[in-house]
């Protein structure tokens, strides 16, 4: 462990998580987390374009881009927060390591807008980018937290839509169950470093509403054919299980898992690339992925 991590760590579970635990208000939570995005450190060569994705509002992230394919992401907040601004500057980082540009959709986000408007808006973003001429097999979907359980809840809705698929996915900490069953959410309560777990069960109900919520968590839905599937997380953290067991039920419909568990990091640690070695090296762990995926041949899709 780096001291820059044993720092993190202790300012995070020492002052931020009390912070997260007190704030009851959702438009509180985003403006307080726009402000410290502006502290992410924005690599060299960092390029910022606005975009509209059909009604949806995006950024594009990029660096020195020299491929023709895309990594479409998806922020994570729990649904109730979070931007294409807050995350930005991970995702310029991850377009320096592939060489790819990054699409960040400003996605709507609950309570304004629960289930199912940020997966309506993934699914005009994807449609949208294959208008424009993107060929699936040129698009890797990614997201984090509460983001990258939208993100595998969009490839599940594309794979059961008999559509071509993308060539790969990857998800940090991804919040897949949100029927809150995972044992981590308990077990590991001490131990997660920023999320509190009232601010979960809080966001939760936000995006539920009126719906079932197995219905709309990613851990219980199908993946027909299945493209290759990246997922990163911390030992430590609180949705630890929904991780682990989304990489059990991927694998036992057939798809290519690699897991990539991490001892004593925080929530999405990949944010604090730049600053943080360990951010820095799962981000490259998150590049190499890409990279093997991009050098292999298209999916066959009959």
């Amino acid at each position: 462990m780096s001291v820059r991590l044993r720092v993190l760590n202790t300012y995070l579970r020492n002052i931020e998580k009390p912070i997260l635990g007190r704030i009851n208000d959702p438009l509180s939570a985003r403006s307080r987390f726009e402000v410290q995005a502006r502290g992410f450190m924005n690599p060299p060569f960092a390029l910022y374009l606005d975009d509209r994705l059909g009604d949806v509002l995006a950024t594009w992230a990029s660096c020195r881009v020299k491929k023709p394919g895309i990594i479409l992401y998806f922020h994570g907040g729990g649904y109730v927060m979070g931007s294409p601004a807050t995350h930005r500057a991970m995702l310029a980082r991850l377009s320096a390591l592939t060489s790819m540009n990054c699409c960040l959709p400003d996605y709507r986000l609950a309570p304004e807008h629960p289930h199912p408007a940020a997966l309506d808006d993934a699914w005009t973003c994807w449609k949208t980018l294959l208008v424009r001429g993107y060929t699936a097999d040129q698009i890797i979907l990614g997201g984090d937290s509460a983001g990258g359980g939208l993100m595998l809840n969009l490839l599940a809705r594309i794979c059961q839509s008999g559509e071509k698929r993308p060539l790969a996915a990857f998800a940090f900490s991804p919040w897949t169950d949100l029927t809150m069953s995972g044992a981590s959410l308990v077990g590991n309560a001490g131990s997660e470093a920023v999320l509190p777990a009232n601010s979960i069960k809080q966001a939760c109900g936000y995006v539920v509403g009126s719906h079932n919520s197995a219905h709309i968590s990613p851990l219980f839905a199908n993946f027909p054919d299945c493209p290759p599937v990246f997922l990163q997380a911390s030992q430590t953290e609180a949705l630890r299980d929904d991780t682990l067991r989304m990489e059990t039920a991927l694998e036992n419909q057939g798809a290519d898992v690699t897991l990539d568990m991490w001892e004593d990091t925080p929530h999405v640690w990949t944010l604090f690339q730049g600053w943080l070695p360990e951010a820095d090296v799962a981000l490259k762990r998150v590049a190499a992925f890409i990279t093997q995926k991009l050098a292999l041949p298209p999916l066959d899709e009959n």
